[in-house]
């Protein structure tokens, strides 16, 4: 295979990759879904005199036809018979929707837009596994039953999200020897820290720990920011440095992922991440935004907490009940596919393909497709790795002792207990 532009099937669809970067450019499903702050200013001033009431929250009107239209005629230029064809059919299918999504907001449409984004909490994890929300359930369960016993005093102090900017930004530039990604306090931000592929925001006003520090630095740094800038260096595909609603479930894994192999992940995380799981599923089984608030704080999370959690859920649909953003569901169902996708390419051999991912914004069949362009030079391997899977054989100690103690059956061990070990 010859490489990059002069290879006409390349050039064909490096150009259709290039026109469906244009169509996508203004649909930004998290940034026009998300709540204006006064919203969270209202609602906690009444709930601290007691007082509670649905926020109603009015959307823009969109119009995405032409871009809908753009991405149509591309998806049937593509070659489906050719790895890069496959993938922009695939990607201008997820835009499409995502488009549809953005046009409905405020109405119960996005139920099922987000649904077919980002998937369900009563789907199957993969591997035939339980649902994504028995997962959240049962790590809810075990959060609640020894979150006091494992957190000492010291991972409960807590730092301002101005100090936890100075120190990221110098970790962040310690790792590029340069100002390459810039961190910003944003008191607009729903969630409590967000990546792009040069500026990491923070919530203003939110408080964290080291443990929330080093969850980042892994999490939205050296996964979502470095698979963005790794994807700004393609000749080819610069719609890898999007942040596609299709990548969605690989690269929340691939990040959640990152926290667990480096032991940055704690509990209280992981409760965390299952709590807006069993809010979604509550959500659509009706619960309305006042009862999921309510259940937020039943968990121990302080006002401001539980309205941030809240809103989430409840992200461009409307706040009665019955209608929920589903986009959370994705963190459990892509850290079990993630972690499964690695464990299976180090018995295969194919640990390359764990480094490619890193190249942009994939799925895990994306890089499988796509290796062969890897392997011949029109796609390139990532610039930058975090440190963690830099280290191939570290990585491969790591699965190889995982591969090994999943065939362990925990009940044998409980019928014949530890005596003889």
């Amino acid at each position: 295979m010859t490489t990059g532009k002069t290879d006409p099937d390349i050039a064909h669809h490096a150009a259709l990759d290039e026109r469906m970067v244009r169509a996508a450019g203004g649909i930004k499903v998290l940034t026009l879904a998300s709540w204006p702050a006064a919203h969270a200013t209202a609602f906690l001033a009444d709930h601290a005199r007691g007082v509670e009431r649905l926020p109603q929250v009015a959307y823009p009107r969109h119009d995405f036809g032409e871009a809908r239209a753009e991405l149509a005629a591309i998806a049937r230029q593509a070659d489906p018979d050719h790895p890069l064809g496959q993938y922009l059919i695939d990607a201008t299918g997820s835009w499409e929707t995502a488009a549809r999504l953005c046009e409905a907001l405020g109405t119960g449409a996005v139920t099922g837009l987000s649904r077919q984004l980002y998937g369900d909490p009563d789907a199957a994890l993969p591997g035939n596994g339980p649902s994504a929300r028995v997962a959240a359930q049962h790590f809810i369960g075990i959060a609640d039953q020894f979150n006091r016993e494992l957190v000492s005093p010291a991972e409960q102090v807590e730092i301002s999200a101005t100090a936890l900017q100075l120190q990221l930004q110098r970790d962040l530039d310690d790792y590029f020897n340069e100002r390459r990604i810039e961190v910003v306090l944003d008191p607009d931000l729903i969630a409590k820290a967000a990546a792009g592929a040069t500026r990491i925001r923070l919530r203003s006003g939110a408080a964290f720990t080291d443990y929330d520090r080093q969850q980042l630095l892994q999490h939205e740094a050296f996964v979502h920011s470095l698979s963005a800038l790794n994807g700004r260096e393609q000749p080819v595909l610069g719609s890898l440095a999007l942040a596609s609603p299709r990548t969605t479930a690989t690269q929340e894994g691939l990040a959640t992922f990152a926290e667990q192999i480096t032991g940055t992940i704690d509990i209280a995380r992981m409760k965390r991440l299952s709590l807006r799981i069993e809010a979604i599923a509550r959500a659509l089984e009706g619960a309305d935004f006042i009862e999921v608030f309510r259940f937020f704080l039943d968990a121990g999370q302080t006002p401001q907490e539980g309205f941030a959690s809240a809103q989430r859920v409840f992200r461009g649909v409307p706040t009665g009940g019955g209608d929920a953003f589903t986009k959370d569901t994705v963190y459990l169902r892509g850290l079990i596919g993630v972690h499964t996708f690695f464990r299976w390419a180090l018995r295969q051999r194919q640990l390359r393909l764990c480094r490619w991912l890193f190249a942009g914004k994939m799925t895990l069949g994306d890089v499988q497709r796509l290796a062969p362009l890897f392997e011949s030079g029109v796609l390139h391997p990532p610039r930058w790795l975090p440190t963690w899977v830099a280290r191939a054989n570290g990585l491969a100690g790591m699965l190889a002792f995982s591969l090994f103690a999943n065939q362990i059956r925990l009940d044998t061990i409980e019928d014949t207990g530890f005596a003889d070990i």
